[in-house]
């Protein structure tokens, strides 16, 4: 009998929302702000699609202070009383100063380096497909890493630690300026969800 409640996995993956080094509007380097809706909605996705942890990347004392204490709410105190399914989602998170340090606790944890995926909103030069990660995922035996940035996303010295780019997400439309949240949750659909 399976358990209904048990993520489905069809392999190790994981995601990482990377607040430094990603750019501004004019392109410079900044670090962005941690907010309370990327703590608690990519790691409500990822628990849904069955990821292995959802890493948040940030050098900041102050926002390791922020996420903890909200992470320590919802998973150990009153909110986790009250809200189970949100201490599950939670249980997910794990606090990094580094994508480097994300990428070492990976390979510490599964014995092997990820695969690493580096997301843009913008075209790419050869990005893959969403169905051929898909199938990658589905078929080889590794890890991978879904690497997001946040601002005006992942800073260019990021893409040269990355093995693939996904390809864009391309809306019908004439407007792309969709939250990472919600970028996120399409990106895990399309790679993660039921066919």
């Amino acid at each position: 009998m399976t358990n209904a409640s048990a993520p489905k996995r069809k392999s190790r993956v994981y995601v990482a929302l990377v607040h430094h080094p990603v750019t501004d509007k004019r392109g410079d380097v900044v670090t962005t702000s941690v907010t309370n809706l990327d703590v608690h909605d990519i790691a409500r996705s990822a628990r849904t699609y069955g990821l292995s942890g959802y890493y948040l990347v940030t050098p900041v004392p102050a926002m390791h202070w922020f996420i903890r204490r909200v992470t320590r709410f919802w998973s150990e105190g009153v909110g986790a009383e009250y809200n189970e399914t949100r201490r599950k989602a939670f249980e997910l998170i794990r606090l990094v100063e580094s994508l480097e340090e994300a990428v070492a606790d990976i390979e510490t944890e599964r014995g092997r380096r990820p695969v690493r995926v580096a997301t843009s909103a913008r075209p790419q030069v050869e990005p893959v497909s969403f169905a051929a990660l898909r199938e990658r995922i589905d078929t080889e035996d590794a890890d991978f890493l879904l690497i997001l940035g946040t601002g005006w996303g992942l800073h260019t010295s990021l893409f040269d630690m990355t093995d693939l780019t996904l390809a864009a997400i391309e809306p019908d439309s004439d407007y792309n300026h969709l939250s990472v949240r919600a970028a996120a949750a399409i990106m895990m659909d399309r790679l993660l969800g039921a066919r």
